[in-house]
């Protein structure tokens, strides 16, 4: 319907108006126009010269106007339809088929997750403890840092110590911080600026080196650059967004995001993995960027009601795929900000992931995994295990205890050795166990 608006008076500036997510969107003056005359005037025209009244239109209104794809970023009208994080999403015939079979096999596990209930809590429990130190421990050491599984498994039940002697450690502890705070709490934190800035805030507040840009946008060039065996360099292999430039991008990211989501402008996976590839090539912070990027990664894919991931690492999956991960985001990040912007090598590399993280929780609902499933007792013992300051234990101390009786206690305790739980050690009277 085309409506023409008889009013006077209209303020010159645009109104401001907060969408439900909090992002800020200036309406233009055709829209403005429109609420205004509304509000001024009991009817408004329609172009067959019937009168409306206020009261009939105002719900169409506002559903036209939340809907709108014109808004103002840094005086600027966006229409989303047009910008390139919209237009870069078409694809191949060959890479689409590719795409959306990836999608569904993932959606197929996504849908069939219900069944588990199956499990008992305190096997969700396990699984999603060894998934937050798992993940930490992947995710820092693709950035560099030298702490194995086991010694982030230490730290991470000392957490509440927070006097962290090493680098390592400190940066470990801000993530695992963050991951548990994001699977307990993933639905209350709709994504924002100030929720990025927050999220890179907590992760390095450990991390002593980091004071100066914790929680900030960088201030200075973080380009990735080529450098020969002295040091010198020899050639630029990404140049990401300036910091000048910076906020406007970031808030383009986010608005493009709310809106596409909205829109269900394309699947919910393609979407994710198009804002985390330009999240990436703005590289909006100092360092962390890559760490701050796979934490929102499993938030935004909780949001989604992708639940596995909480019992399949996906940065375990990234770690063991390294060199993969960089050269698809390589080869993606070439034709960036190019008049012909190609993301598929990034987004197949993103879904194939997902997919094998998908298929990995899958089977762990399957029928043919039950066997990898503990029993009350032996998830009792491994959990009481787990708590311990130090996880070497005798049968005596599971009698003990946990009040099981000594055959219920080897019972269990065999088979946790056949199921690669844990590990006996020693002979005799001096055998004990230990947490694997």
């Amino acid at each position: 319907m085309l409506f023409t608006a008889h009013c006077a008076n209209i303020a010159p500036n645009h109104r401001k108006i907060i969408s439900e997510k909090g992002y800020l969107a200036n309406l233009g003056c055709f829209w403005h126009t429109l609420i205004e005359s509304t509000l001024n005037s009991s009817n408004l025209f329609c172009n067959d010269e019937r009168v409306l009244k206020y009261y009939e239109i105002k719900k169409y209104l506002k559903s036209l106007l939340n809907s709108s794809n014109l808004f103002r970023v840094e005086g600027e009208i966006m229409n989303w339809d047009e910008f390139k994080l919209s237009k870069r999403l078409s694809f191949t015939a060959e890479v689409t088929e590719t795409v959306y079979g990836l999608l569904a096999q993932i959606d197929s596990v996504k849908k069939s997750w219900s069944v588990v209930q199956k499990f008992q809590p305190a096997t969700l429990t396990r699984l999603t403890h060894s998934v937050i130190v798992t993940s930490t421990g992947a995710s820092n050491r693709i950035e560099g840092n030298r702490l194995s599984d086991e010694e982030v498994e230490k730290l991470y039940r000392n957490l509440r110590i927070q006097k962290f002697k090493t680098r390592d450690e400190q940066e470990v502890a801000g993530y695992l911080e963050l991951l548990e705070l994001i699977f307990e709490n993933h639905d209350v934190m709709p994504l924002s600026e100030s929720l990025i800035l927050d999220i890179h805030g907590k992760m390095l507040r450990h991390s002593e080196k980091d004071d100066r840009h914790r929680g900030g946008y960088k201030f200075g060039s973080n380009r990735v650059e080529a450098k020969d065996t002295s040091g010198n360099i020899v050639g630029v292999i990404f140049d990401p967004t300036p910091p000048h430039l910076l906020e406007k991008e970031m808030q383009e990211l986010l608005g493009w995001y709310q809106w596409a989501g909205e829109e269900q402008y394309r699947h919910p996976l393609i979407l994710l993995g198009n804002f985390l590839f330009e999240y990436l090539a703005i590289h909006p912070f100092q360092d962390g960027n890559g760490r701050t990027s796979r934490l929102l990664t499993n938030m935004l894919l909780l949001q989604e009601g992708y639940d596995f991931v909480q019992t399949v690492s996906h940065e375990q999956l990234v770690e063991a795929n390294k060199a993969d991960y960089y050269l698809a985001l390589n080869k993606s990040q070439r034709s960036w900000k190019t008049d012909e912007e190609n993301v598929s090598d990034w987004l197949l590399f993103f879904l194939k992931t997902l997919a094998t993280q998908a298929d990995k929780a899958f089977k762990l609902i399957t029928e043919e995994e039950e066997s990898d499933l503990l029993s009350e007792n032996q998830e009792a013992i491994l959990n009481w295990a787990l708590s311990q300051s130090e996880t070497r234990f005798s049968r005596k101390d599971v009698i003990e205890n946990l009040g099981l009786a000594p055959s219920t206690a080897e019972k269990a305790i065999k088979k946790l050795i056949l199921m690669n739980k844990i590990v006996r050690q020693g002979e005799g009277r001096a055998t004990h166990y230990r947490v694997i």
